[in-house]
C-alpha cells in the first residue's frame, strides 16, 4: 500500500510539474515582456523578507505532523482529532502574528531596495503579506492528507488551480500590464483553493468534523513542546542561510541583479521541484515506515532512496549545467547571461542540497530535531560571515559561495552521524564512502557530456533540442553501465516492471500464454 499510495502521488507531480513548468516559461516571458525585470526582482526580494516573517511558525507544524505518523498508523480518530484542534488553532494565532510584524516592517522596506523605480511597493506589499498568511487557514486539513499519503488530492487541485491562476496572469500582464490585479488574482485564487480543499478533506475523513472533548496526553505534549523549540532554532538557521540572498544582493549588487538571479533560480528550482516529486511524495511513506517497520528495512529503503536521489541530482545538474546558458540565451537573450562561475556554484548548492535530501528525510521522519537544535545557527553565522564579506569583491558569486561553505560545514556531516547513530545504529563512514562514489561518477559523467556537447555546431532551437537530448541521453547510459548488477538499481527496476505489468495486464496475459502452452503439450 505504501508503494501503490507513493507511486499515484509520484505520477500525479510529475504530471503536475509538466504543465507548470511549460506555463512558467510562457509567464515569465509574458512578465519580463510586460513589466521589466525590475519587478522580477521586487518579485524575489518581497519572497525573502516574507520567508523571515514566516519563522513565527516556528516548527510547530513539522512537531505535529510528526507526532500524527503513529495515530495515523493506528487509526485513532480521536488522538488525530485532537492534534488538528491543535494544529488549526496554532496557526491561527501564527497567522496574526505575521500580519502584525509584516505591516511593522513596511515603513522599513526603503532600505532593503536598491536603484529601483517600482511603483505602489507597499501595497505590493501587503498582497503579498496576505497570500502568505492565507495558506495557514487550511495547513491543518491539508498537512493530515499528506500524512495519510493522498498527496495526489492535494495535487489534483493545485494543478487545476494553478493552471487556472498563470492563465489569468499571463492575460491580466499581456492586456493591461497591471502588476497588482496580477497579485490581487493569485490571493484570491490560493483561498478559493485552499476552501476547496478543505471541503474535499471534510468528506473524505468526516470525523474531523467532530467536537474535540478528550485533551491532548501529557507526554505527546511534552515532545511537541521540546521539538518545536528544536525547529524554531533550526527554522531561524535555515532562513539566514536561504532566506537573505536576495536581501544581500539587492542591498549591495542591486535589485536589477536581483532579477538576473531569478531567471536562473527559476530554471533551477523547476528541476528541483520535478525531482522531489520522487522524494516528496514519499516522505509519509517514510514516515509511516519508520512508525512500523525495522531499522534493517528503513535502512535499505535509505540506500535506495540515496541511490535515486543521486541519479536524479546528477542527471538534471549535468543537464542544467549545459543547457541554462544556451535556453536563457535563445528564450531572453545574451543581457540576460550570468558568469558560469555563478552557474557552476548554484549548480554545486543544487547537487548538495538534493545528495542531502535522503539522509534529511529519515531524520524529519524519525523525529530527531533537537540533537542538531544549534547546527543551523552555526551554519547561518558562516554564511552570513562570508557572504557579505565575499560579495563586496566577488559580487553575486560570493554570495552563494558562503552558501555552499556553510552546507559543507555543518549539515554535509552532522546530519548522517545523527541518523547512522541513532536511527541506523552503523558506521557513518559508509555513507562518506558511497556519497565519494556518487560524487566522482557525477563529475566525470559531466566532463564527459560536456565534450560531447561542445561538437554540436548547428545553431538556435535545434542546438537546443540536441544540447537536451545529449545531456539526458549520455548520463542515463553511463550510470546504467556502471550500476545495473547493484541491489539499488535492481530494487527499483524491479518496482518499474510491477508497475509495466499491472499497467498493461501483462501478468494476466503471461499466465494465460503459460496455461495454453502447458495444455497444448498435454494434449
Amino acid at each position: 500500500m505504501r508503494v501503490k499510495n507513493s507511486l499515484i502521488n509520484i505520477t500525479a507531480g510529475i504530471v503536475n510539474q509538466i504543465i507548470i513548468t511549460l506555463l512558467s516559461f510562457i509567464s515569465r516571458s509574458v512578465f519580463i515582456s510586460s513589466l521589466g525585470i525590475a519587478y522580477l526582482g521586487v518579485n524575489g526580494l518581497f519572497t525573502n523578507i516574507l520567508a523571515m516573517l514566516a519563522l513565527a511558525e516556528s516548527g510547530i507544524g513539522s512537531s505535529i505532523i510528526y507526532s500524527l505518523y503513529k495515530p495515523v498508523a493506528e487509526k485513532n480518530e480521536e488522538k488525530i482529532n485532537v492534534l488538528i484542534k491543535l494544529y488549526k488553532n496554532a496557526y491561527r494565532i501564527i497567522s496574526l502574528i505575521i500580519l502584525f510584524f509584516g505591516l511593522a516592517i513596511i515603513p522599513f522596506l526603503k532600505y532593503f531596495i536598491k536603484d529601483s523605480n517600482v511603483e505602489n511597493i507597499n501595497l505590493i506589499f501587503i498582497l503579498f503579506l496576505i497570500n502568505t498568511i492565507s495558506p495557514y487557514f487550511f495547513s491543518h486539513k491539508i498537512s493530515f492528507l499528506n500524512v495519510c499519503q493522498k498527496n495526489y488530492i492535494v495535487t489534483a487541485v493545485y494543478s487545476v488551480t494553478s493552471i487556472i491562476t498563470t492563465c489569468l496572469k499571463i492575460g491580466i500582464l499581456y492586456f493591461t500590464k497591471n502588476y497588482i490585479l496580477y497579485l490581487i488574482i493569485e490571493v484570491c485564487i490560493n483561498i478559493i483553493t485552499g476552501i476547496s480543499l478543505s471541503k474535499i478533506i471534510n468528506k473524505l475523513y468526516p470525523f474531523l468534523k467532530n467536537k474535540v472533548s478528550s485533551k491532548l496526553d501529557s507526554e505527546t505534549k511534552r515532545n511537541i513542546i521540546k521539538n518545536v523549540k528544536a525547529i524554531v532554532v533550526h527554522n531561524i538557521g535555515g532562513y539566514f542561510v536561504f532566506g537573505t540572498d536576495n536581501i544581500i544582493i539587492s542591498s549591495f549588487v542591486g535589485i536589477t541583479a536581483v532579477g538576473l538571479y531569478s531567471n536562473y533560480n527559476m530554471l533551477i528550482n523547476i528541476c528541483r521541484t520535478f525531482i522531489n516529486q520522487v522524494p516528496n511524495n514519499i516522505y509519509h511513506s517514510i514516515g509511516n515506515l519508520v512508525a512500523k517497520e525495522s531499522k534493517d528495512k528503513v535502512y535499505n529503503i535509505f540506500k535506495t532512496v540515496m541511490f535515486m536521489n543521486f541519479w536524479l541530482y546528477s542527471l538534471f545538474g549535468i543537464f542544467l549545467y549545459n543547457i541554462i546558458d544556451p535556453l536563457i540565451t535563445l528564450w531572453l537573450g545574451s543581457d540576460f547571461i550570468m558568469s558560469k562561475s555563478v552557474l557552476i556554484i548554484l549548480l554545486l548548492i543544487f547537487y548538495e542540497r538534493g545528495m542531502r535530501n535522503s539522509i534529511s528525510m529519515v531524520k524529519t521522519t524519525a523525529g530527531i530535531f533537537y540533537e542538531d537544535r544549534y547546527a543551523s545557527l552555526v551554519r547561518a553565522v558562516i554564511n552570513l560571515s562570508i557572504s557579505i564579506t565575499l560579495v563586496q569583491f566577488l559580487g553575486i558569486t560570493g554570495v552563494f559561495i558562503g552558501t555552499l561553505i556553510s552546507a559543507i560545514a555543518v549539515p554535509f556531516w552532522i546530519t548522517p552521524l545523527l541518523v547512522y547513530k541513532k536511527i541506523f545504529k552503523k558506521s557513518v563512514v559508509n555513507y562518506f564512502i558511497k556519497y565519494g562514489y556518487y560524487a566522482i561518477v557525477t563529475i566525470s559523467t559531466c566532463f564527459i557530456t560536456s565534450i560531447l556537447c561542445s561538437f554540436i555546431s548547428v545553431n538556435g532551437f535545434l542546438k537546443l533540442i540536441m544540447i537536451g537530448f545529449t545531456s539526458l541521453l549520455t548520463p542515463n547510459i553511463i550510470f546504467i553501465l556502471i550500476f545495473h548488477k547493484t541491489d539499488e538499481f535492481e530494487y527499483l527496476m524491479g518496482i518499474a516492471q510491477n508497475i509495466i505489468l499491472k499497467r498493461f495486464n501483462l501478468g494476466k496475459r503471461l499466465n494465460n500464454i503459460k496455461s495454453y502452452i502447458t495444455t497444448k503439450n498435454l494434449k
